[in-house]
């Protein structure tokens, strides 16, 4: 789920096969979540993202990758899943959380904010798990120093 799909995306054809890892959440209480996801950093995965999926396990996700922090809008197009999206800076810290994006939908999601990843999981899982922002992603991708 990105900002435009590549025209060769169409109904599912000529898609990428993801690196897949583990990360952890950390949330304000101290609770740990962990996550298997799959990771999109080339140009092709990161506008693939989540599209054609019919369906995400409850510990699962796709964490979009960015070589240096910017802007980043994503949309639901070809998505046919309910997303929560999370936005994250340099430390892997939650700046921005859009709960429960529409499949399929056109809508311009993201913060004003640079950001320099972003998590989506299943949508629902938010408040379900108690995540919010503030709240910290454990990943070898972010600086524990920054």
């Amino acid at each position: 789920m990105a900002l435009a799909a590549p025209y060769a995306l169409q109904a599912g054809q000529g898609l990428a096969n993801f690196e897949k890892d583990v990360l952890t959440l950390e949330t304000a209480e101290g609770q740990q979540i962990v996550f298997q996801v799959e990771i999109a950093r080339t140009r092709e995965e990161l506008m693939q993202g989540l599209m054609y999926r019919r369906k995400l396990a409850p510990d699962a996700g796709m964490l979009f990758l960015y070589p240096r922090p910017r802007r980043v809008a994503m949309w639901m197009k070809n998505t046919l899943i309910p997303l929560d999206i999370l936005f994250l800076d340099r430390m892997g810290r939650i700046r921005h959380i859009h709960e429960r994006a529409v499949p399929g939908s056109l809508q311009s999601i993201g913060p004003d904010q640079k950001v320099a990843a972003v998590l989506e999981i299943n949508g629902g899982a938010v408040k379900r798990l108690g995540i919010a922002e503030g709240d910290r992603i454990d990943h070898p991708f972010f600086d524990k120093d920054y």
